[in-house]
């Protein structure tokens, strides 16, 4: 059995933390991060629940639609990012309002597989129900 390189895992965390940093801030975030070729499941039976076999394809048909359905750009509160191997989990909270109005908060925990810098495997949970209520009551402006 090997052992655990500990000084990548943590700049594998790091690396993910200064990305929920950017987003946080307004300028990027976590999907910069996306090899074109990642492979992004979404666990659960919300309206977007699958695997997605592509950067674009996720982009396309999950986020842009998601961000076209708030008035102002989704804002994460990490509770916490732990490292193991390959893999980093993120622990956070989000928050936003929806073109009609009314607020979207969520908790999400992502599994992030990082290899050479780059997001090339993601496993997310979070609340379908509320995602969901969002989708089908706002249109994408």
């Amino acid at each position: 059995m090997t052992g655990r390189d500990l000084e990548a895992e943590e700049s594998r965390k790091q690396l993910v933390r200064s990305a929920f940093d950017d987003w946080a801030a307004g300028r990027g975030g976590p999907f910069a991060l996306l090899a074109d070729e990642a492979r992004w499941t979404i666990v659960g039976n919300s309206p977007v629940s699958r695997t997605y076999e592509s950067r674009r394809e996720f982009l396309d048909v999950v986020i842009d639609p998601f961000n076209a359905r708030m008035s102002a750009p989704l804002v994460p509160v990490v509770r916490g990012l732990y490292a193991d191997g390959d893999w980093v989990v993120a622990l956070f909270d989000a928050s936003a309002t929806a073109c009609d109005g009314r607020p979207y908060r969520n908790t999400y925990t992502w599994y992030l597989r990082l290899v050479d810098g780059a997001i090339v495997e993601a496993v997310a949970f979070f609340d379908s129900i509320e995602f969901a209520d969002l989708w089908e009551r706002v249109t994408p402006a």
